[in-house]
């Protein structure tokens, strides 16, 4: 049996990787939150359009509603006339304790 020498380097690479893997997370898990904060920013700002349109064509306040809420699931909605415009604002709770928020207009009385 042969004793092993001083400066071996053997068990180096577990010890490194066991040092990296934690940072290796972390990157990866702030990486996957932002992009899922982003899915659900552009699916909420793509619901508030298409509910300001719906309510500036006349349809009611809970449809608009209801078309926002189908796409973000626990979204608060608002619904302002702003002058000739029609206005949906909506926020909703993104990762990490963050909100996210989006507007959208559409002229009144559109087709």
């Amino acid at each position: 049996m042969t004793r092993p020498r001083l400066g071996d380097d053997r068990g180096s690479v577990v010890a490194e990787f066991a040092v990296a893997l934690p940072a290796l997370v972390l990157v990866l898990v702030v990486g996957v939150g932002a992009l899922a904060g982003a899915s659900r920013q552009v699916r909420l700002q793509d619901a508030v359009a298409d509910a300001a349109r719906l309510s500036a064509r006349g349809e009611s306040d809970e449809r608009a509603r209801s078309a926002v809420s189908a796409a973000v699931a626990g979204a608060s909605v608002d619904i302002a006339a702003r002058g000739d415009l029609v206005c949906v604002s909506a926020s909703a709770s993104a990762l990490f304790g963050l909100r996210i928020t989006a507007t959208g207009c559409a002229l009144g009385g559109g087709l």
